[in-house]
């Protein structure tokens, strides 16, 4: 072998091994990622847990808990609250292709401002089925006027589902939407929401069902995404000791025996 063939093998049995290596490294460093989603999942779940017997927070007990906050933490969520104020009605949103029991239909959305201060929570009021025959078109929900009594649970933004393109933004948007953040719905209806939702869990009433399934963990489904990960480089790894160490040398072998 020349030299110029040397260098060359050399170069290329370093290029392999760097992009091997950088292989590695992204999709172990992704496969950890998704475990610490998993252990932040975990922390919420078991906050939910901890927070069942805990009692119902009053209003002042629930903005005194958020001051300084921008999103909600592992100690406010699922904590059960006890609200009163008056519906915003004009800003009610519905989330699409949202199920219960198997059935396809809307999470329905509409902000209370609390009585006694300028504070606005976006609640997910409840549930309706969507219509057989025209998707678009929603069964009457009603939204009582004047103070109302809201009893529920603290909680993040509503879980996102896959969509090809957001939605149109601004106000006269369509109020049937894929997915919603507290910022596109604060910005959409120049609200100064609060930065975190409440779950109605009152009896069935305006139109509305409230039969919540008990929120999950999630983590299962991280779990799963940090395997692939990991098997990824995994996977890399016996690639690179194949081809680039085993195979050669069985070959050197091979020829050194003949």
């Amino acid at each position: 072998m020349s030299d110029d063939q040397g260098m060359y093998f050399r170069w290329r049995f370093a290029i392999v091994a760097l992009a091997a290596l950088l292989c590695m490294v992204v999709t172990a460093s992704l496969g950890r990622w998704q475990l610490s989603r998993a252990a932040q999942k975990q922390a919420l779940h078991a906050a939910m847990l901890s927070h069942a017997g805990l009692p119902p927070l009053m209003p002042l007990q629930f903005l005194g808990a958020l001051r300084g906050l921008h999103a909600i933490t592992p100690e406010l969520a699922y904590r059960r609250v006890q609200l009163r104020g008056e519906w915003m009605p004009d800003a009610t949103v519905y989330l699409d292709n949202r199920q219960i029991r198997g059935r396809p239909g809307f999470y329905v959305f509409t902000p209370l401002r609390l009585s006694g201060t300028q504070a606005i929570v976006a609640v997910q009021r409840g549930w309706i089925a969507r219509d057989r025959d025209v998707r678009t078109r929603l069964a009457p929900v009603q939204t009582p006027a004047g103070e109302v009594a809201v009893d529920g649970y603290l909680a993040g933004e509503p879980g996102r589902l896959f969509e090809f393109s957001g939605g149109a933004p601004g106000q006269g948007a369509s109020d049937i939407r894929q997915n919603l953040t507290i910022a596109a719905y604060a910005s959409d209806y120049s609200l100064d929401l609060l930065p975190l939702t409440v779950v109605q869990t009152d009896a069935a009433s305006d139109g509305l069902q409230r039969d919540w399934a008990a929120p999950d963990s999630g983590v299962a489904m991280h779990y799963g995404y940090a395997f692939q990960w990991f098997g990824f480089s995994a996977l890399v790894l016996v690639l690179y000791v194949w081809f680039q160490i085993i195979r050669p040398f069985s070959r050197r072998r091979a020829g050194v025996a003949r």
